[in-house]
């Protein structure tokens, strides 16, 4: 079976994204077509537009999402049509080195910024983001980048799953294992921060202090379990002092994938304390510090990539979590919108307003 479907595709860098027919092919042996119900508005996806990464063009956007499985091709086990899933844009071959050794997230074929996978606009070849080129009604995608859920979990819920929640779960239970009583200070309350600050909580952190440029996330951070919110400025690693005994905190999250707030991030960490790097920036944003600071402070600095997690393991149990009320994510969707919105969703996201805007098709 072939289709044509709408999908938001971007044509060159700079150039504002627009909603397309694209033809999507044939599924093959161990394929699955999915019809996408949700797809969270990530910055990872502005980034494939404002040149902080540079894919190949043209190229359709997307990749936290979630629907059901309309057809399987030859020898999949994992789902079958009606099958409600999330989709992984980093499903690890489980056969690599890193694989092996209980690091799936490394995978070398996990990591792929963009790829043909058989669609076509105008004829010609048109990218996917990510493996997956989710803002779309439809998508051809390998069995193992989908991931079944329970068919009574919000579809909304099941996109944020697959990215937001997972990154930043991950970072705070995986990357930095965040203890009760521990200090955390998040710098950056998107989604993914916003996710870092239940978590944190979640852990039995506190305080926890969320950071934001504006004043305006701080309903939205308390909402996720902050007790602190500051607006960030000259003043960070002061103000976090103040509220951690003088010391700093024990970990700072760093949500927003730039040198300058990775800096205050480390500033803001206690002496011996853990940064963590969630955002992702631009290869040419060059983070300096003095070889003295790093010795004399002891700090730690890592990055958590997509949560240092398993997505097959822990989405499932995410999930749970959810239908359970552990984990709430209401807070999270700020914005429920359109395929031609995601513009304009785009904007907001760049002014700093709202968590997560979520296409629903």
């Amino acid at each position: 079976m072939t289709a044509y479907i709408r999908a938001l595709v971007v044509r060159h860098p700079g150039t504002p994204p627009a909603v397309e027919e694209v033809h999507l092919p044939e599924i093959g042996p161990g394929q699955v077509r999915v019809r996408i119900r949700a797809a969270g508005v990530c910055h990872s996806d502005l980034s494939m537009v404002n040149g902080t990464l540079s894919p190949p063009y043209p190229l359709i956007l997307g990749h936290e999402a979630a629907g059901e499985v309309v057809e399987a091709g030859a020898g999949v086990t994992r789902v079958s049509p009606g099958t409600p899933v999330a989709l992984n844009w980093a499903p690890p071959c489980r056969t690599c080195w890193f694989c092996t050794r209980g690091e799936p997230w490394l995978c070398p074929s996990a990591n792929v910024a963009a790829l043909e996978n058989g669609s076509t606009l105008d004829g010609e070849p048109v990218h996917v983001t990510l493996g997956l080129g989710a803002f779309a009604e439809q998508v051809v995608v390998p069995e193992r980048a989908v991931i079944p859920v329970p068919p009574e979990l919000p579809w909304e819920s099941a996109a944020l799953l697959g990215c937001a929640v997972l990154t930043g779960t991950g970072a705070v239970r995986n990357t930095a294992a965040v203890a009760p009583g521990d200090s955390v200070v998040v710098i950056g309350l998107g989604g993914v921060g916003l996710s870092v600050v239940a978590a944190a909580r979640a852990a039995g952190a506190g305080p926890v202090i969320a950071v934001d440029v504006s004043e305006g996330k701080k309903a939205l951070a308390e909402a996720a379990g902050a007790t602190d919110f500051v607006v960030a400025g000259d003043s960070l690693s002061k103000d976090v002092r103040t509220r951690t005994s003088g010391r700093g905190a024990d970990h700072a999250f760093e949500c927003v994938g730039r040198a300058a707030t990775i800096r205050a991030a480390w500033r803001a960490a206690r002496r011996g304390g853990r940064v963590t790097v969630v955002g992702m920036g631009r290869g040419d944003d060059m983070v300096q510090l003095s070889a003295l600071d790093i010795f004399s402070s002891a700090r730690t600095l890592r990055s958590s990539v997509y949560g240092s997690a398993d997505p097959d393991v822990e989405v499932p149990q995410l999930a749970r979590d959810v239908l359970s009320g552990a984990l709430r994510l209401d807070h999270l969707v700020t914005d429920r919108i359109g395929l031609a919105d995601v513009p304009a969703a785009f904007d907001r996201m760049s002014r700093g307003e709202g968590a997560r805007s979520v296409v629903l098709l």
